[in-house]
């Protein structure tokens, strides 16, 4: 018998047991939940906006693992860059060199970013906001980093920080000595400023956490804020950069905004490898290495591997190629306003918003007696089941994968891979039609389920 390591022979022997080994050895509690809500399915494989399951059913994904499959999963050409990068056996991570793949993606990413000078590669979402939070502080002198209320930056201990969260951020203090402020509230981010100690406001266009678009002006106008109080703006671009929204960046939406430090990560990926990128402007970084002494003062031992360099490189390659941003705003339209001419139909849809392949569909307190009282039992047992009760039938009858916007927000979030089209669209209206007839009929399996949801929710008390 061969002693040699075979993957396909490994996952045909053991790979039924997935949801036991993960319960076993990893997170307990993430089977558990799959399990409760119905979502413990096998996917065999993965293509595009798709899975499939072993019988050959397809699954339209408009999760995209979080945004980190903005081009959809195995994108041939990020496929064929990740052969060839690997059939190239570089001399990689020697440390004491420059490779030529890490600067290339930079001068290609720096292309679509005006205003922006240098970039520093990392591997994650988290670790790029780790970087530009060290960066402001680094290089204006001062301590104290601003964030908006229910924004989500990451979940080390330095983006933890500045995570407008309570329920990411219980259990882990002591953290920095960061404040939060309300998103679009100017008075409040000049009160912290006038105080001198101020480093940087760190914030997202549009929130994940409920998908809350920054109001008209609010980028540009605590831009100039900051400037005057001499300290920087950080856009954390990880989700919603990269075309997300129907611009490369989110920020680009408003006119006459240049932050002084981006964060990446996510789509770059390609959905491969992980990888983050932190942009800056040019004084910030020659602040930071300011010296020979000090060339290693910030790195990352898997930082510009070649393999999530040619990722990246591949991406923007097929964004470009591809038009994928415009697509993303074109279909994002479409959607946006198909979800939004339902408000009127349904009395529990409250409100549709978002922008580009980023849209949250919200629910509420429906008019008719029968449904609110429904409604009532479902808040009083814990907010968001609601939300919960729209994403399982999707999945258990569309066989169309979604998630609730965060903990106790009646919220669903779309971000599909920015691939979709209108055959998507449609498959989805359709889909979600079905569910919210179903919703306002007041009765049936929906409802059903809805009553399994708060038995758990006041068992786990």
């Amino acid at each position: 018998m061969s002693t040699e390591f075979d993957l396909g022979r490994l996952l045909a022997e053991r790979g039924a047991e997935r949801y036991e080994l993960h319960g076993k050895y990893l997170n307990h509690q993430l089977p558990r939940m799959l399990h409760t809500i119905g979502f413990d399915k096998v996917y065999e494989r993965g293509e595009g906006a798709y899975f499939w399951d072993a019988d050959g059913n397809d699954y339209l994904d408009m999760l995209a693992g979080f945004g980190v499959m903005g081009l959809g999963r195995h994108h041939p050409v990020v496929r064929k860059a990740l052969h060839d990068v690997l059939d190239a056996q570089l001399a990689d991570l020697t440390r004491f060199d420059c490779q030529p793949l890490p600067g290339l993606l930079a001068e290609k990413l720096l292309a679509h970013s005006p205003h922006l000078d240098r970039v520093f590669f990392g591997n994650s979402g988290t670790e790029a906001v780790e970087t530009a939070l060290k960066f402001a502080r680094y290089a204006t002198g001062r301590p104290r980093v601003l964030y908006c209320d229910h924004a989500f930056h990451g979940l080390t201990t330095g983006s933890l920080s500045v995570n407008g969260e309570s329920g990411f951020r219980d259990g882990f203090a002591p953290l920095l000595p960061d404040t939060a402020v309300p998103l679009g509230d100017l008075d409040a981010l000049a009160r912290e400023l006038k105080k001198g100690d101020v480093a940087a406001l760190v914030v997202e266009p549009i929130q994940g956490k409920g998908v809350h678009e920054a109001p008209p002006g609010y980028l540009r106008s605590a831009q100039e804020l900051l400037r005057r109080h001499k300290a920087l703006l950080i856009a954390d671009e990880v989700q919603t950069g990269l075309g997300r929204t129907g611009a490369f960046y989110a920020y680009q939406h408003e006119d006459g905004v240049e932050p002084d430090l981006v964060c990446v990560a996510k789509a770059l990926s390609g959905g491969y490898v992980p990888v983050g990128a932190t942009l800056g402007k040019d004084w910030i970084f020659k602040k930071v290495y300011s010296s020979m002494d000090r060339v290693l003062v910030h790195s990352a031992s898997f930082g510009s591997n070649a393999q999530a360099m040619a990722a990246g490189l591949a991406v923007l390659s097929v964004m470009e190629n591809e038009q994928i941003v415009a697509n993303a705003r074109a279909t994002g339209e479409l959607l946006k306003s198909r979800l939004a001419a339902l408000v009127d139909k349904y009395e529990l849809l409250a409100d549709v918003r978002g922008r580009g392949l980023m849209i949250g569909i919200e629910f509420g307190k429906p008019r008719s007696l029968k449904l609110r009282g429904r409604w009532t039992m479902l808040q009083a047992a814990r907010k968001g089941l609601f939300a919960q009760m729209v994403v399982v039938p999707l999945l258990q009858r569309h066989r169309i994968l979604t998630q609730v916007s965060g903990d106790h927000l009646e919220v669903i979030k779309l971000i599909p891979p920015l691939v979709v089209g209108e055959k998507e669209v449609d498959r989805f209206v359709d889909a979600f039609t079905d569910v919210m007839d179903d919703a306002h009929s007041g009765s049936g399996l929906m409802w059903d389920f809805g009553r399994t949801l708060v038995k758990q929710a006041v068992a786990n008390r």
